[in-house]
């Protein structure tokens, strides 16, 4: 198989292989903590500083660790920066650590982070690792912004907090509650798989 270039390598986390509208990971947090923009961002943002340490240090060693301990191995990794990120997040924003409750911790499972370690910084070089791990970041962080706006604006008519909407808006109480995550995802899964029929029909 050909070797994509360093552009395809970072897009392909937008659109072709997003981990949350094509590849559906990381969907715990994606559903849980997007009922608010700030708390989506700094979900995004803890996942994204996991995935790309993590990606460096995998690859950096991979060929260090035996093959029969690869995946603890990369969980010891991982479950590391995941701690620097929750007790980052609890010693600067302690709302938001708060907030966010036991899903920081949980980025350790993230299916996300440890897909792409197995996947491919074990099998790439450090450059090549970075760019992926930017990529797939730069996807989950527009997925999880996409959906905090929605439901923030609907369920609250505020956007980070400000007032966005009208008096004459009534929120739309169920969008901050599990029931308008599901609701506000699959509308978007169905705006996506849309956008991508209709491209390869024209082509």
């Amino acid at each position: 198989m050909a070797t994509k270039s360093i552009r395809e390598e970072f897009l392909k986390g937008l659109w072709d292989e997003n981990p949350v509208f094509r590849q559906l990971l990381g969907m715990c947090p994606t559903l849980a903590v997007t009922n608010a923009v700030i708390y989506g961002f700094a979900m995004a943002m803890a996942t994204t500083f996991v995935l790309i340490f993590s990606s460096l240090v995998v690859s950096s060693i991979r060929k260090l660790i035996p093959k029969q301990v690869r995946i603890a191995s990369y969980i010891v990794v991982i479950a590391t920066f995941v701690t620097v990120a929750d007790r980052f997040l609890a010693a600067f924003f302690p709302p938001i650590s708060k907030a966010l409750g036991p899903y920081v911790p949980l980025i350790v499972v993230n299916c996300i982070i440890l897909g792409r370690q197995e996947a491919f910084s074990s099998k790439n070089t450090v450059g090549r690792s970075l760019i992926d791990a930017f990529g797939m970041s730069a996807g989950f962080i527009l997925a999880l912004l996409l959906l905090s706006s929605i439901r923030e604006i609907l369920g609250m008519g505020t956007f980070l907090g400000h007032q966005v909407m009208g008096a004459w808006f009534t929120p739309w109480t169920i969008m901050v509650l599990p029931p308008g995550a599901f609701i506000t995802l699959g509308i978007l899964l169905a705006i996506f798989l849309h956008i991508e029929y209709k491209t390869k029909s024209r082509s």
